[in-house]
């Protein structure tokens, strides 16, 4: 039996000793993820006369001015930046500050808080957060009039998709001003002289969007909404799906729902023209938005230019035209 086992003991131990002298194969170095690439925006072709100045508590509320050169009291442009109220900031503004300053207008540019920041503040709903901040942003600007020289009444809001939204909503909001408050800036209005957008959403209502453009996605983050990977379930689904437990909120929130006799004219721009009823390129920013929100408008008696390639009645060629002759014209 001993003499049976050895040769089997003896290839046991070498095949364990090749074993330990062998080199594991290497392997292959895990790759770190790439962190997203954030957009680098261009530094202002003009210096801000202030940057940075805070509106509010919060490290998003802040505002860069620049002050027009006048010996009485400028109109002022309020530039609220886009990015789906998730991204973007207030450097976007950048090409429309000298032709503003030129023709004599202040400019405003406002930061503000994202949906997800909101939501980290439970805000609800979470378009609160970036509605509420450009309100309270305009009143402090209104606050600063005196001090700035800005024209308190001619203040005129833009800026491009979520921040066209943004400045709609204040155009057809009723006015926030609280004349009780203790608070100076909350006692400020927050109605505008005329507002000039491109590429709005002109409603925040599931049901709408669907009707004039079948493939809409957009919009149920504003509400909360994430919809459900394991059930294929959008959040423009789930949205949609849940539009009757938040009609209250597309009441305060939609600026179509908000629209009444004595808003202030509005311009609209789009890259294209519209197609109602049909599937969109781009139904996040599609003209069947600006087409509805303007037979919406002149219903109610609210002046309203629409722009599209080869739209008819649309005279000025951009919102930055629009916004010059609107805040420098006399009044009526």
């Amino acid at each position: 039996m001993i003499r049976f086992f050895l040769p089997l003991l003896c290839l046991s131990l070498a095949a364990s000793a090749d074993a330990q002298t062998t080199t594991p194969k290497a392997k292959a170095p895990t790759k770190t993820p790439a962190a997203p690439k954030k957009r680098v925006y261009p530094p202002y072709p003009v210096a801000p006369t202030m940057v940075d100045v805070s509106y509010g508590p919060h490290p998003k509320q802040k505002i860069d001015f620049w002050k027009a050169e006048s010996s009485k009291p400028t109109p002022l442009l309020f530039f609220i930046h886009g990015g789906g109220w998730q991204g973007g900031e207030r450097k976007v503004a950048g090409a429309i500050i000298k032709p503003m300053l030129d023709a004599g207008i202040s400019v405003v540019s406002i930061e503000y808080r994202f949906i997800n920041e909101a939501t980290a503040d439970k805000v609800v709903p979470p378009v609160k957060g970036p509605l509420s901040d450009a309100s309270r942003a305009l009143q402090f600007v209104r606050s600063k009039a005196s001090e700035w020289n800005i024209d308190k009444e001619r203040i005129g809001a833009s800026g491009g998709s979520a921040g066209a939204c943004s400045s709609l909503w204040l155009a057809f909001h009723d006015d926030m001003a609280d004349p009780k408050s203790s608070d100076p800036v909350a006692r400020e209005s927050t109605r505008l002289w005329c507002a000039a957008v491109d590429g709005a959403q002109t409603t925040l209502d599931p049901k709408q969007m669907r009707e004039w453009t079948p493939n809409s996605r957009y919009g149920g983050h504003a509400f909360g909404f994430t919809g459900d990977p394991k059930f294929k379930l959008s959040q423009f689904d789930e949205f949609y799906n849940k539009r009757d437990t938040i009609l209250p909120w597309i009441a305060e929130y939609s600026p179509y729902a908000l629209v009444t006799k004595d808003d202030p004219p509005i311009y609209m721009n789009y890259g294209s023209p519209p197609a109602l009823g049909q599937d969109q390129k781009d139904p996040t920013h599609t003209a069947n938005f600006g087409v509805k929100l303007q037979e919406h408008c002149k219903a109610n008696g609210v002046e309203c230019e629409l722009r599209y390639p080869n739209a008819p009645d649309a005279p000025h060629a951009s919102s930055k035209d629009y916004l010059i002759e609107r805040l420098k014209a006399p009044k009526k």
